[in-house]
């Protein structure tokens, strides 16, 4: 991996203060954790419209244990189809800028930012677009922020964009306890909605304490069986048939398949067509949906961070060292809240 050159002028005068290398997490071909090695990199440099973080907290989620195995194979078509394009995995970030490109005027050297990098944040160093990056919120530590953005992201998009969620809703969340589900039960709580969250024993003190009004556990009561019926389920775990989860929906209400999960050619594509087309002769909406990153995003998820409305929850927090067993940890399942990597 070599170093990016630019011909930007700040970021050109700031590179005597920063090493000429950095550590990273590396992968050189497609497989399980065991391919990840930590070693030394070329440092990138930040072109006109960048910002360079130093990063200090990266967190992991299963978007980025598939990106790592190239399963579903139908994601090589976007992340390189015999060997991962970027070679560094990892997604979501929280650092301080150590140095900016020349266009560059929202941030400045010094400055507290979360966000998301196409090129891979379990390393030292991230450099990113500078319009995919917010200010860190006061009294949210690196730790925190790291965990939000794509989950986060998810969550609210789900609830905001695609449910249309809003005061006196029901609103059902499967895996409410989980990275996305975490925070979809504050986001819909911020946005109103009556919240019920479903997890296993050991989560409903956690849930509760998210805000859910009611919690099921799923290892005494099955919803898709119980009387109660909801204007939205968002479904991150897909652990029962369609038509089963679909009993659970009002008469007109909408469900977001949302669990990643499938096939090892197409991931759960075959799940996504068959929910549209079934959705065509139902009043029940079936929406799967795949959430983008928008700046505008980030920046409603600090403000709900600011206002307390959103916490992040950090399950376990592991030294760069340690990004495989981090990895290997989220594809279990089992995860309360985020799994974040500090560097």
């Amino acid at each position: 991996m070599k170093a990016t050159q630019s011909s930007d002028g700040p970021a050109r005068q700031a590179a005597e203060d920063r090493p000429a290398s950095m550590r990273a997490v590396v992968q050189q071909r497609y497989g399980p954790p065991s391919v990840l090695r930590t070693t030394e990199v070329d440092l990138p440099l930040p072109g006109p419209g960048d910002v360079l973080v130093k990063v200090g907290a990266a967190s992991v989620h299963l978007g980025d244990y598939f990106v790592m195995t190239g399963k579903p194979y139908v994601l090589r078509l976007v992340f390189g189809l015999r060997r991962p394009r970027h070679g560094i995995p990892g997604r979501d970030f929280a650092g301080v800028v150590a140095a900016v490109g020349k266009h560059v005027t929202a941030v400045r050297p010094g400055d507290e930012v979360f966000g998301w990098s196409t090129a891979g944040t379990l390393a030292e160093y991230a450099c990113v677009p500078a319009d995919h990056v917010a200010p860190v919120p006061v009294g949210t530590s690196l730790v925190e922020a790291a965990a939000v953005p794509t989950s986060a992201l998810t969550a609210l998009q789900a609830m905001r964009d695609v449910a249309k969620v809003g005061p006196g809703q029901t609103v059902l969340i499967t895996g409410a306890s989980g990275g996305v589900g975490s925070f979809a039960v504050q986001i819909a709580k911020a946005l109103g909605a009556e919240v019920t969250g479903v997890c296993s024993s050991r989560n409903v003190d956690l849930v509760r304490s998210l805000g859910a009004d009611h919690v099921v556990d799923y290892t005494r009561t099955d919803f898709t069986r119980a009387e109660s019926r909801y204007d939205v389920i968002l479904d991150n775990v897909e652990a029962q048939p369609l038509a089963a989860v679909r009993r659970a929906l009002t008469p007109a209400g909408t469900l977001i398949p949302n669990s990643g999960r499938g096939g090892r050619w197409l991931g759960p594509l075959a799940r996504i067509v068959r929910a549209r087309v079934l959705s065509g002769f139902t009043r029940q909406h079936l929406k799967p949906f795949a959430s983008v990153e928008k700046p505008r995003d980030l920046l409603t998820l600090a403000d709900l961070l600011t206002t307390g409305q959103v916490t992040p929850v950090i399950d376990r927090i592991c030294p760069l060292d340690e990004a495989a067993d981090a990895l290997r940890y989220v594809e279990a399942g089992h995860t309360r809240g985020k799994v974040v990597v500090t560097i």
